[in-house]
């Protein structure tokens, strides 16, 4: 069975996934579709999950997962930004992190997630500005800690081969990865929109 084709149950459970992601007809183009029967329990997880990652990822593996920060800088949206609802010239921090874990005898550690995430600084607190600049932090950590009462909109999701990853993850381009994208939202407004982008080989 390739990735685009489908069985009536896998047809059923891509109803489910429209009706869990409320924007995936608008996904971006490089986007493929995907056989969810061809994902592991672990991968199906990943893809819905409505909380931490970073606690999931540990309770999965049984090691702590190291967030690495690859980039991370202050702009200004070019454009008003449709799913931030936000106007163009809106001040946001645009961060690049990956989340690992040490592998035994391995020279690489295991590649766990490349997130993106644009957040939009005057809507949230002072000790998440703070938070952000701290090694090893991760946004859901943040928002945990700082008491924030927040939900998750999942947006898109789909199979990505990234042909424009950082150097660090420059032996991953071209390989699949499951790629979801979505926003948090407080107080009535977006605060965050983060894409997360796993590779598939590592849980075949």
């Amino acid at each position: 069975m390739t990735l685009n084709e489908m069985t009536p149950q896998t047809h059923v459970s891509k109803k489910r996934m429209k009706d869990l992601f409320a924007a995936q007809f608008a996904k971006p183009s490089d986007l493929e579709e995907m056989n969810l029967s061809q994902l592991t329990p672990f991968q199906r997880a990943l893809l819905v999950i409505d909380g931490t990652v970073t606690q999931f990822i540990e309770a999965y593996t049984f090691s702590p997962v190291e967030i690495v920060l690859l980039h991370q800088e202050t702009q200004t949206l070019p454009t008003s930004h449709d799913w931030l609802k936000a106007e163009k010239g809106t001040e946001v921090v645009a961060r690049q992190v990956v989340l690992q874990t040490e592998q035994k005898d391995a020279q690489q550690p295991i590649i766990h997630a490349y997130a993106t995430s644009i957040i939009v600084l005057n809507r949230i607190s002072q000790n998440i500005r703070e938070g952000l600049t701290l090694k090893g932090q991760g946004l859901g950590h943040l928002l945990q800690r700082s008491g924030l009462e927040s939900r998750r909109d999942l947006l898109w999701w789909g199979l990505k081969r990234p042909t424009d990853l950082p150097e660090a993850l420059l032996h991953l381009e071209g390989k699949p990865f499951l790629s979801r994208t979505y926003r948090i939202v407080a107080d009535g407004q977006p605060i965050m929109l983060i894409n997360e982008q796993s590779p598939l080989d590592g849980y075949a």
